[in-house]
């Protein structure tokens, strides 16, 4: 039985890399006692597989991983049982099973949207004035930025990964759990082909702000994650 989980990651747990966040789900997993399927080998691993994994700093309510198991309650109580050994900051929110010919969730990852919000630190609220340019900004026919790799440094074009930049409005784009009201909305590429980090996007409006960059003065919360046609805005667990 192939199963997609969605959770939300928050709070502190923003500052827990990837890896860490795989083995929490791997020991919740076991304390729940939920009968996962395993590799075969010298070695075997529980069968999990995520999603677009964030990098680090940032906090969500639309990640997703899926899993293999041999048998599964009911999802309501096998949601309780995993959310009852997590935290608050991480907690599943929706459980569906996988049709045969489902992609993998990496696979399938087209985009996701993000609200971008003023840091609790920060001295000044820098994304109200952001804000203001989104519309001049997606006006540009391009827009170049210096994007890094481990090998590399190039310049691109991230215009055609910017499917959405706007103020952020709670009644339009949806409540969030960061309970925000103002901020800078993003709907950008997300996944193994085109792939684009909002930081990027936040340099590149202060650049057409005049604003100086200080990746401190802003915090990124990923609303949703989405597959397939980016215009269509299907979740990871709508089928």
């Amino acid at each position: 039985m192939k199963l997609r989980v969605k959770y939300t990651k928050t709070g502190a747990v923003r500052f827990i890399g990837h890896l860490d966040v795989m083995r929490h789900f791997q020991k919740a997993i076991r304390r729940a006692k939920l009968d996962i399927a395993y590799t075969q080998g010298f070695s075997p691993h529980q069968i999990l597989s995520f999603a677009a994994p964030m990098p680090l700093g940032m906090t969500s309510e639309g990640e997703y991983f899926d899993a293999e198991f041999v048998s599964a309650p009911d999802f309501a109580d096998m949601m309780k049982r995993l959310n009852d050994t997590m935290p608050p900051e991480i907690q599943v929110t929706e459980i569906c099973e996988l049709p045969e010919k489902a992609k993998a969730a990496m696979a399938a990852v087209s985009s996701s949207d993000y609200v971008i919000y003023r840091h609790e630190e920060a001295e000044e609220d820098v994304t109200s004035k952001l804000a203001l340019y989104c519309k001049a900004l997606m006006e540009q026919p391009e827009i170049l930025v210096t994007k890094k790799t481990k090998s590399k440094e190039e310049l691109s074009n991230i215009r055609p990964l910017i499917y959405n930049l706007a103020p952020y409005d709670k009644a339009l784009h949806g409540d969030n759990r960061v309970g925000t009201e103002n901020g800078i909305y993003m709907h950008l590429a997300t996944g193994s082909v085109d792939n684009l980090k909002p930081e990027l996007v936040i340099f590149a409006l202060c650049e057409k702000a005049g604003v100086p960059y200080n990746r401190y003065d802003y915090m990124v919360h990923r609303l949703e994650t989405y597959m397939e046609d980016p215009e269509d805005k299907r979740s990871l667990t709508t089928f």
